[in-house]
């Protein structure tokens, strides 16, 4: 399907001037001058627009006797979608239990290590070192839960010996990997309700770990035994059921600031994007595109679209107040409705 914004030959060459990207695949240019036909990115010197014609595809512009450009290779595949692909191949070899070094990958996908490593970290917003590790904090993690005993699940999730998992265990798990399987620092929880539906606050012992919204408790529950296998349900009295109340106000009235700690957990990038998420003004809304220019990595706007959406703090960290490029709404983990009224309800109030 051709994007609308491209329907006229003034739209066309606007987009050749701009050597927009989102052109390419919606149509090539050919210059007459010269025989040859390109995609609307191309780098090559612009040429008159009297001589310039429009086609909508490498066949048609060939078929009208005109040759393809050798920089940008409209006869090609998408060298962007060849890209991700390499990156896409990259990631699943660095989730293998068995670690690459940057130089095998490189000649895995065909690519120098310095054009590789630039390449994966402007797609991924994280370097091939950081994905691994990722990769394996979250073996670990799947390990401990199923009870494997410390050492062995240190070694099946790919770590090359335990002195070096223990060295940054606390990063890895946000506590040592004994209690992490044991259960011995829980976390807590209870559900309420508020203007949203049913709201799961948990808490661990550094502070406010998850605010989920939701219809259903037990669908929150499971939510939350996902992230945290060993969480448990705490009695709706005592001083947890007022620091639930706490998070419950913040959420109902924009005014009412959450002076509770809180418990960030999440890879650097996600904690990148989510601190950008709270300097977004009450109010206010920005682009995916708008953050990932706020945290340095213009080109990691997908990776940004996956950390919003891992963000396991409702409200608290302002995951709502992103849009599409457009305006448009796009997802939202507790559901786009809520996402509306969410900012409809921030405009107003900043409207009063």
């Amino acid at each position: 399907m051709k994007n609308p914004t491209f329907t006229t030959d003034d739209d066309r060459w606007q987009a050749v001037l701009a050597r927009d990207p989102h052109a390419d695949n919606q149509f090539v240019f050919a210059v007459q001058t010269t025989g040859i036909f390109c995609r609307p990115s191309c780098r090559a010197r612009h040429a008159l627009r009297k001589n310039v014609r429009f086609y909508p595809d490498a066949e048609h512009a060939a078929q009208a006797g005109f040759r393809p450009c050798k920089r940008c290779m409209p006869d090609k595949p998408d060298p962007q979608a060849q890209k991700r692909e390499k990156v896409e191949k990259a990631c699943r070899l660095l989730e293998q239990d068995a670690p690459i070094t940057l130089d095998a990958l490189a000649q895995q996908v065909a690519m120098s290590p310095f054009h590789f490593h630039r390449l994966f970290k402007s797609v991924t917003g994280m370097t091939p070192k950081a994905w691994q590790q990722a990769a394996r904090e979250r073996r670990l993690r799947n390990a401990l839960v199923q009870g494997d005993k410390i050492t062995d699940a240190v070694l099946a999730a790919g770590f090359p010996d335990s002195s070096t998992f223990y060295r940054k265990a606390d990063r890895a798990l946000g506590m040592t990997a004994k209690q992490y399987r044991n259960g011995d620092a829980p976390v807590h929880y209870a559900i309420g309700e508020c203007s949203l539906g049913r709201c799961l606050v948990a808490e661990s012992e550094r502070g406010i770990c998850a605010i989920l919204l939701g219809d259903d408790d037990r669908a929150l529950a499971d939510e939350l035994l996902s992230m945290f296998p060993q969480a448990r349900p705490e009695p709706v009295d005592g001083a947890f059921s007022l620091r639930v109340r706490q998070v419950i106000d913040a959420i109902e009235d924009n005014d009412v600031p959450l002076a509770l700690p809180l418990d960030i957990r999440g890879t650097a990038f996600q904690q990148q994007v989510w601190q950008a998420l709270r300097a977004i003004p009450r109010g206010e809304t920005a682009s995916y595109q708008q953050v990932a220019n706020a945290i340095g990595k213009p080109n990691a706007v997908r990776a940004v679209a996956g950390a919003c959406a891992a963000n396991k703090l409702a409200i608290v960290i302002p995951c709502h107040r992103v849009v599409r490029l457009d305006g448009g709404l796009s997802g939202y983990r507790w559901g786009t409705g809520r996402k509306s009224l969410l900012l409809k309800r921030e405009t107003k109030t900043e409207e009063v």
